[in-house]
């Protein structure tokens, strides 16, 4: 599979994957997902049936993803110590992509004080809330006909999490990307907040997912998450 001057660390540097991913597909005999089957395949110039037989075989139709937990109307139909929750029983990975969402700690005032905690119990906490003096945030604002309360509302999140600066294991940065979705994640746990044009985040639907496969829905989210992250400033301590 690595001929023609590919090796498995180029390949996989080529189609976005780890490396130990390209050695399973080569010595464990692991089929990739058809978009980086082809990719690869591309990449290689081969035949992608050929290097995988399987992907012959046609994929029953799904309904449904199985990292689906359930599906709410709107955010406001769930209470917010379902995201307190969510983030409480976190043991690993905490990460929060958001404008503002102060309703989080208007609702639950420990909430710096729980991220604390998990923090010292070994969390790893990334929060990403927007840069108010973004054309994206100003946007947002216009398109939800919130106006410049956007702004301030992205103003009093960062007040909100400014004392975790520099607090070990948590880091807090602002981004000035088009937000597509609010993410809350909590380990393998995930509330994705959709927006919606037009729309108030709190009255847009939100969808609880659990991950089981790699390569899955939640995972689409969580790189998009870590593609934000990239992209932010950190937020520095005065």
């Amino acid at each position: 599979m690595a001929a023609g001057g590919w090796t498995h660390a180029t390949l996989a540097a080529k189609v976005e994957v780890d490396p130990k991913s390209v050695e399973r597909w080569v010595n464990l005999g692991r089929v990739p997902r058809r978009s980086t089957a082809l990719l690869a395949a591309e990449t290689l110039g081969e035949d992608v049936h050929a290097l995988w037989p399987a992907l012959r075989q046609a994929r029953p139709a799904r309904a449904v993803s199985p990292e689906l937990v359930a599906l709410y109307d709107q955010r406001a139909d769930i209470p917010a110590t379902a995201f307190v929750d969510l983030l409480a029983q976190a043991g690993e990975h905490i990460d929060v992509l958001v404008y503002a969402a102060v309703f989080l700690h208007e609702a639950y005032p420990r909430l710096n004080a729980l991220l604390r905690e998990r923090a010292a119990a070994g969390a790893t906490i990334r929060i990403a809330i927007g840069d108010a003096d973004s054309p994206n945030v100003r946007q947002r604002g216009e398109e939800e006909r919130f106006g410049h309360g956007i702004e301030s509302r992205c103003q009093l999140a960062l007040m909100h999490y400014r004392p975790l600066i520099g607090i070990p294991g948590i880091e807090v940065r602002t981004h000035g990307t088009t937000l597509y979705n609010s993410l809350y994640r909590g380990d393998d746990q995930m509330l994705v907040n959709a927006h919606v044009w037009g729309v108030n985040a709190y009255a847009a639907p939100v969808w609880h997912l659990r991950r089981s496969d790699a390569g899955g829905i939640f995972d689409t989210y969580a790189e998009s998450f870590n593609a934000v992250w990239a992209t932010a400033s950190p937020v520095e301590e005065h």
